[in-house]
């Protein structure tokens, strides 16, 4: 006899324990905050300033593969919580080494050590959701990643108005202003008339130590709630029957076939593209508009909310107009946002602009989900996705790449924008060649 939502925990309630625990891991997301700061603080370029950055969105993507395997053998509770207190102790350790130790240990100890944490829980509240909400797989897995969009957001709004954030930000901004314009006149720039001092530097670091702190603990205590539903599980209606049997293909099943990995390339570009604004959203958002550092953080940190909307939203859309559709449509919108954005007057069209692409951004792995549920089923997802999820990892180095390269050669990221929209615009015919796989699944 098949359970009922009901009789096997209420799906809703679990599904709202992974929106909390994607909230501790999203804000990954908020590094650009600390650019400037880091760039001023240490006398680091702006591509040093973001290699942590890069390196954590890396290990993330290897981190969903090792956690997606292993949450498939022991399930999604003992998986998360590990990855969260890993994440979280990254963070940690970063906080308290960077300043004495420098580059090295950052990239180490929040790019290596809290990137992989961080993947090891992003990927098991993905899986687990798909299998509590087979009736609408885009709605409930739009909703848990929805939770990671919204980190960067609330994390935003808490860290911008500390003390010692909004000590830094200011110097950091004239910093970098003195720097840039030095690259664009060809003339030698003199770091120590800009550099942040040692107890600004150290305030702004403890900010990481206390963040490390509410991550193990609060995603912690929301990852004891996860677990998957019995075999038995169905929800009323033909439509969920359906999808509650779509075949599940194997890993290697799903390996040999084509489908993986054009899944994966719709992620990576879509990753690219948007990882491109994240990693140096703020200072993007000072160039383009003539904003101060402390105003851009602050609205970035507002405008933060629509790469979770966009999680929730195309999610539920690709419900109704199909997978492919909505990365096609998504990545036409983003051709015209990155053609335009540099032509923009004033703070308001570039927060507009920014807005969009995060809320297609976040699309991305709104949908990717259950595109990934209907080619290849449930079963095995933690391993499948995970691996679907490397396309993460590199987009996360690749996009930072671009911005950071153009910016320090030119002293502007005007340049890249022209490549990111030509990459997108060739991206918008891939999803017509990718169709659902037809052969017989082995589970």
């Amino acid at each position: 006899m098949a359970s009922s939502p009901a009789s096997s925990g209420n799906r809703w309630s679990i599904a709202l324990a992974g929106v909390i625990v994607m909230l501790c891991l999203g804000t990954v997301y908020s590094w650009s905050i600390f650019t400037n700061a880091l760039i001023a603080g240490f006398n680091w370029s702006t591509q040093q300033a973001t290699i942590p950055f890069e390196t954590a969105i890396f290990f993330l993507g290897l981190g969903a593969v090792f956690g997606g395997r292993w949450q498939d053998r022991v399930g999604p509770r003992t998986v998360t919580i590990v990855g969260v207190i890993t994440w979280g102790i990254g963070v940690l350790l970063a906080g308290l080494g960077t300043q004495a130790l420098g580059a090295w240990w950052l990239d180490l100890t929040y790019g290596v050590i809290a990137g992989f944490g961080n993947g090891m829980a992003y990927v098991t509240p993905v899986a687990m959701v798909t299998k509590w909400f087979p009736d609408r797989r885009g709605l409930g897995s739009g909703m848990v990643v929805m939770g990671f969009g919204l980190g960067a957001f609330v994390y935003n709004q808490v860290i911008t108005r500390l003390g010692s954030y909004v000590i830094a930000a200011k110097p950091a901004l004239a910093y970098v202003k003195a720097r840039d314009a030095s690259i664009k006149a060809g003339t030698a720039f003199d770091p120590t008339q800009y550099q942040l001092s040692g107890d600004v530097m150290h305030g702004l670091m403890m900010l990481f130590v206390i963040s490390g702190v509410v991550f193990v603990v609060l995603g912690g205590l929301a990852a004891m709630s996860l677990k998957n539903p019995p075999d038995t599980y169905s929800v009323a209606g033909a439509n969920a029957t359906a999808a509650a049997h779509t075949p599940s293909y194997t890993p290697g099943q799903a390996m040999a076939m084509p489908q993986l990995y054009g899944l994966w390339l719709l992620l990576f570009l879509n990753v690219t593209a948007g990882i491109f604004v994240i990693s140096n959203a703020v200072p993007m958002i000072s160039e383009f508009s003539g904003a101060g550092a402390a105003t851009a953080a602050l609205w970035y940190g507002l405008i933060a909310v629509f790469n979770g909307l966009g999680r929730f939203f195309w999610g539920w859309i690709s419900d109704r107009i199909g997978r492919g559709m909505a990365y096609t449509v998504m990545y036409l919108v983003q051709v015209v946002i990155f053609f335009a954005v540099a032509h923009l007057n004033g703070l308001a069209g570039v927060l507009t602009a920014f807005a969009i692409v995060l809320l297609c951004y976040g699309g991305g792995f709104g949908v990717m989900p259950s595109f990934n549920a209907d080619f290849f089923g449930t079963k095995y997802m933690g391993q499948i996705y995970g691996f679907i999820l490397t396309a993460w990892g590199l987009g996360g180095v690749v996009g930072p790449f671009i911005a950071g390269f153009v910016k320090d050669k030119t002293g502007s990221y005007t340049a890249a924008l022209v490549w990111i929209a030509v990459m997108l615009l060739v991206a918008a015919i891939i999803p017509f060649f990718v169709k659902k796989p037809s052969g017989e699944a082995a589970a």
